[in-house]
């Protein structure tokens, strides 16, 4: 009889003869009592013909569910689109002194993993101590991952830390969350332990590892990875070919990036396409990313919102104008409808090129309300052509809004330093404080002979430091020669004209090419990446460091790629 119905089970191809089952299993009074009773529930909660109410009325039919009953229905809800309800189950599980073992726990804390309920899991993880279920490996990477993706690093070293015993998948685990929580250097330090322990990486571990070079801009670190997925044949799974792209791209080598696409033995998907095109359009080549849209839909991949987004925005850092509004007015033919990025890339084209009323129409043409990112674009515009009207009226928004975004307040500020209004630019600063308004620091990094390092604004804590000064010296005299002017309008104007050049000169980005000069050949190119925009004074100095010292300077900072050669920047002063 067991293993008729067994049988029966397996065969279940709608929620319809699963009723029938329950149905028999009850009225022979074997529901119980019989053990395919589990199978029963699990096939309502998790199969593809689950019904999860209809596994919940089951299991409260039964008198004295066992701890599989109550896993097949926390499993159930944790991969359902309510994770919650799971964590919820597993309370009341407690409650009823039901015995918990480490499969109930794995699935209440992919739920709390799901649900980001960092709360949670650290209950669940308090309760895994007092059941002795810490050396269950598999358990403890669950526990890892649910800290990592709910952004609590600190709490997933910790766990890696303790663990007796690791896995492939606990390296990768910590990996992945160090890369995408934004910690790229542990990242890259835990990579390299791993290799040092004799640990083999997969294509999850060389993901995580591409993540964190692409944030940092570590291309050799990455070349070194993909030489590695190459003699691995890795590169069959078309997600680790895309991230290898999309990491030559942000390390600011297209080409070497369009090699690895054109070179591509697995089949280009969609994922693929959208890359290329943002590699070429952070790097200023407009006319190349529109030429790839053109063959996307050519090699049968329908363009997606990402991929009109990505157009756009190769629009708007090539200045191509007309192509940008052409671009979005067939978009909104197509059956891809824009979402408020589409919006505000167009927004950011029109402003960029000076036509701030066609950009505030089109903010007032939308069908939903414009977010902050709208406004904050249009008072970027109003900033750069100085038109305080649309500036005041952008700022007003914003306040409206909410916002306490400090780069609001130091553009409406900076509007107001370059029109000489200081009473108003104090009114702006007070503003700020009263609200307590943090300015982001701006940081930049640089990697000289595999070595990554970090520079903060006015930072001497470098070990080159009294060196990178000294650099600094030598420039701000030799660009004198060459006519420089520090931008000076945009500094504070409570503070004397030496100290506001001082405040230009030790910004990140200068203090890295400044290094960059001191630390690598003649003639070899600096690359930086710069967390931040970067400024009109930076931009303009380091034009001239590129021709005074016959050197190609690479900055990538928060939105695109800036390539210095001969005096001249591949932006064109667009950007």
């Amino acid at each position: 009889m067991a293993y008729r119905l067994e049988s029966l089970l397996q065969k279940c191809a709608s929620l319809f003869h699963i009723k029938q089952l329950q149905a028999h299993l009850t009225t022979t009074g074997l529901f119980q009592f019989h053990p395919s009773r589990t199978k029963l529930l699990e096939l309502c909660a998790l199969s593809p013909v689950a019904d999860l109410p209809f596994a919940a009325h089951i299991f409260r039919q039964i008198q004295s569910p066992s701890t599989n009953d109550w896993n097949a229905i926390v499993r159930g809800l944790a991969q359902s689109s309510q994770p919650t309800e799971a964590i919820s189950w597993y309370r009341t599980m407690l409650r009823r002194s039901r015995k918990v073992d480490a499969l109930t726990c794995s699935f209440t804390l992919k739920a709390c993993a799901r649900a980001l309920a960092l709360s949670a899991a650290m209950q669940v993880h308090s309760q895994i101590v007092r059941f002795g279920f810490e050396a269950d490996v598999l358990l403890q990477t669950t526990l890892l991952d649910v800290y990592a993706k709910t952004g609590d690093l600190d709490g997933a070293r910790k766990v890696f830390d303790e663990m007796g015993v690791r896995d492939i998948a606990s390296w990768n685990a910590l990996i992945s969350g160090l890369a995408q929580g934004s910690r790229p250097n542990e990242a890259m330090a835990l990579f390299e332990r791993m290799k040092e322990e004799g640990w083999k990486p997969n294509e999850v571990t060389v993901l995580g590892a591409l993540s964190a070079c692409s944030q940092l801009g570590a291309f050799k670190q990455g070349e070194t990875i993909h030489e590695y997925i190459v003699d691995e044949k890795l590169d069959m799974n078309v997600i680790v070919c895309n991230a290898v792209i999309d990491m030559y791209a942000k390390c600011g080598f297209v080409d070497k990036a369009f090699l690895v696409f054109n070179n591509m033995s697995c089949r280009k998907n969609i994922i693929t396409w959208n890359t290329i095109i943002m590699a070429f359009a952070m790097n200023g080549d407009g006319y190349k990313a529109l030429e790839l849209l053109d063959l996307m839909a050519l090699d049968g991949v329908h363009p997606d919102a990402v991929s009109y987004l990505a157009a756009l925005c190769a629009c708007n850092h090539a200045g191509l104008v007309e192509e940008g509004v052409r671009l979005f007015d067939s978009m909104m033919k197509s059956r891809v409808k824009p979402n408020v990025k589409h919006y505000g890339s167009v927004v950011d084209l029109l402003g960029r090129a000076g036509r701030l009323k066609e950009a505030y129409d089109i903010i007032n043409s939308m069908p939903t309300i414009p977010d902050e990112v709208l406004w904050q674009t249009l008072l970027g515009a109003s900033k750069t052509y100085g038109n305080v009207e649309m500036a005041e009226m952008a700022s007003g928004k914003l306040v409206e809004m909410g916002s306490i975004s400090c780069g609001d307040y130091v553009l409406l500020s900076n509007i107001y330093a370059a029109q000489k209004r200081w009473d108003d630019v104090g009114r702006v600063r007070k503003a700020m404080k009263n609200r307590d308004v943090k300015k982001v620091p701006g940081f930049s990094y640089m990697e000289v002979e595999g070595k990554l390092h970090k520079f903060i604004n006015g930072d001497q804590s470098h070990p080159n430091s009294r060196e990178i000064y000294a650099k600094l010296d030598e420039i701000k005299f030799r660009i004198k020669a060459y006519g420089y002017t520090a931008e000076t309008n945009i500094v504070l104007h409570d503070i004397g004209e030496e100290d506001k050049e001082n405040a230009l000169n030790y910004h990140s980005e200068k203090l890295a090419v400044a290094y960059g000069l001191i630390s690598t050949h003649d003639g070899t190119p600096i690359q930086v990446i710069k967390n931040l925009r970067i400024c009109m004074d930076c931009h303009v100095v380091i034009k001239f460091i590129s021709q005074i010292y016959n050197r190609e300077i690479i900055v990538r900072d928060r939105a695109r790629f800036h390539r210095f050669n001969e005096g001249q920047c591949s932006c064109r002063d667009y950007w």
